[in-house]
């Protein structure tokens, strides 16, 4: 009889994100397609459009718990609007870099985030909130792209009023949307559909 089922369970990828409006989306992948074109490589703008705020790797046996934790830290949140703006590149400790696009008023996700981080008794980390164009460029990549990316600015905004979480087995593969949590009590209000916190 086999006692060690805990360590041949399978884990699996989550990932806690913040989607742009259909607009912002289609937007951002055209700057990929741009990306892409210039350096080669199709496969590149294909990725979903999210600024991601939290990744764990577990056992599905703990997602409602997960999930459960989730409820109580949107139930709080307020609704609120994103900007963008310019894009910019970071050169992570591996020798790789990731070409992004920034958002121009970071702290409403920045705080989003901590109360995750909250939620489930973790130290803060620095969070940066970002729109993904590319990862993994070598420096001759990126030296090819940026001069053109860095003269342009991308000024959109989009509001946000909840936050998903996807799955995926953490052998790899495409993520699943698990569910959608909206923020406050959204169903229920009269008027405006977001309530802005001050």
């Amino acid at each position: 009889m086999n006692t060690n089922y805990e360590i041949s369970e399978e884990l699996f990828d989550y990932l806690l994100v913040v989607n742009p409006d259909a607009s912002v989306a289609k937007d951002v992948t055209r700057v990929r397609q741009f990306v892409a074109a210039e350096l080669g490589d199709p496969g590149m703008s294909g990725a979903p459009v999210h600024v991601a705020l939290f990744r764990s790797a577990f056992p599905e046996r703990f997602q409602e718990d997960f999930v459960m934790m989730l409820e109580g830290v949107a139930r709080k949140q307020s609704g609120f609007a994103v900007y963008t703006a310019k894009m910019d590149a970071y050169r992570h400790t591996d020798g790789n870099n990731s070409v992004f696009i920034n958002v121009a008023n970071p702290k409403p996700l920045v705080e989003l985030h901590r109360s995750i981080m909250q939620a489930f008794e973790l130290k803060p980390q620095s969070f940066r909130p970002h729109i993904m164009l590319a990862r993994g460029l070598h420096d001759a990549e990126v030296n090819m792209i940026m001069p053109s990316l860095a003269q342009q600015v991308f000024v959109r905004s989009f509001n946000c009023h909840c936050f998903s979480l996807l799955k995926r087995s953490a052998s790899g593969g495409k993520y699943e949307r698990v569910r959608d949590f909206v923020f406050g009590d959204i169903e229920h209000m009269v008027g405006s559909l977001f309530n802005y916190a001050a």
